[in-house]
């Protein structure tokens, strides 16, 4: 372990003089990602730092033991430094597990009603209001890329960007089947009626990072629907793109001009054939790690909302949380804690470092 932070450490100096290089700054894709590989590092090297001061003092400490009228002092600072080294080892270990490089990014979030009908619809709309709430306590940017709502307050799909750093470390594992039990408005006989709602979540990716070739795509116009203001169905604003190779398509209508739907919708394209390529790469792996991080495993059901109950139990942890109002409010750091704490546990198992 302590190699490889020795040479994490040169590394880290190694970049450090590069984002200063007048060459490097003029190339602004290397910059960047120069930038962005420094800036992976920086903790780790920080607290290997820290761990080697500790180490310094507590060798100093045991040499000074040696000094009668020093020893008393010594001893405390010795016995003091070595628990210190403990703890910073362990932090070391989790800082070394290898990071998802999407962890810093934005997040595209899809939600579909699924089974259930009308219902579903209806809870869909109750987890993008729980996300966008959450959004909101975490101070990140809520932007509506497409909405597909029903007449009665419900959402057959609906594609939104969360803004802010580390949205997608926090949001990843959201990817699955949703699973909603409770009685229906308008169900008359109060039975508990079983729904389900699948999420995608997705990471923005940059435009280096996934290259599209423009004759792959066809990209349709259309005017846009429902709430907007007076350019809806009077102008073909609306964006429907194909990517003919792999058949994925995407479209947005929510914003005011033509081509800002075209912008948007070209941020989730890159990210859905981002998602691919990281699954296709994952099943090659053939990953058997419990939370399926990456992996997009939508036919999974992760987690179920009991409203008699009142509560949201985690299927994958078995976590539950008797808070259900609180956590449809957006509300949901402690199971989001919860999930990624599992997930290093795992990780560290694995001796995965």
């Amino acid at each position: 372990m302590f190699d490889k932070l020795e040479d994490l450490e040169k590394k880290y100096h190694e970049l450090t003089k590069l984002i200063s290089d007048p060459e490097v700054i003029s190339d602004q894709d290397a910059w960047r990602k120069y930038m962005k590989e420094q800036s992976a590092m920086k903790d780790v090297v920080d607290k290997y730092i820290e761990y080697k001061q500790v180490k310094a003092n507590m060798d100093e400490a045991k040499e000074m033991m040696n000094e009668p009228e020093m020893k008393e002092i010594a001893e405390e600072e010795f016995y003091s430094s070595k628990d210190k080294l403990t703890i910073i080892e362990d932090e070391l270990k989790i800082l070394l597990l290898p990071k998802d490089q999407n962890d810093d990014s934005n997040v595209i979030i899809e939600i579909r009603g699924g089974a259930g009908g009308e219902e579903a619809a209806l809870f869909a709309y109750n987890l993008y209001r729980m996300y966008t709430m959450y959004a909101e306590l975490k101070r990140w940017q809520v932007e509506t890329i497409d909405m597909n709502e029903t007449g009665i307050g419900g959402i057959k799909e609906v594609s939104f960007m969360l803004k802010g750093k580390g949205a997608y470390s926090k949001l990843k594992f959201e990817s699955g089947v949703h699973r909603v039990q409770r009685v229906p408005e308008t169900e008359a006989n109060g039975r508990i009626h079983t729904s389900t709602v699948t999420v995608a979540v997705l990471p923005e990716v940059e435009d280096v990072e996934v290259e599209i070739n423009t004759n792959d795509l066809r990209i349709d116009t259309y005017r846009a629907s429902g709430a907007g203001g007076q350019h809806v169905n009077k102008t073909s604003s609306a964006i429907r793109i194909t990517h003919i190779p792999s058949g994925i398509v995407v479209s947005c209508q929510n914003e005011r001009s033509q081509l800002q739907n075209k912008e948007s919708a070209m941020k989730m394209l890159r990210s859905k054939l981002y998602e691919a390529e990281q699954e296709k790469q994952s099943n090659e792996l053939a990953t058997t790690r419990r939370l399926q991080v990456g992996s997009g495993a939508r036919s999974e059901k992760i987690r179920t909302y009991n409203y008699p109950q009142s509560r949201v139990t985690d299927h994958r942890i078995n976590y539950t949380i008797y808070q259900l109002e609180t956590f449809l409010n957006g509300n949901i750091d402690e199971l989001i804690e919860a999930l990624i704490a599992a997930d290093r546990a795992d990780r560290l198992k694995e001796g995965n470092i």
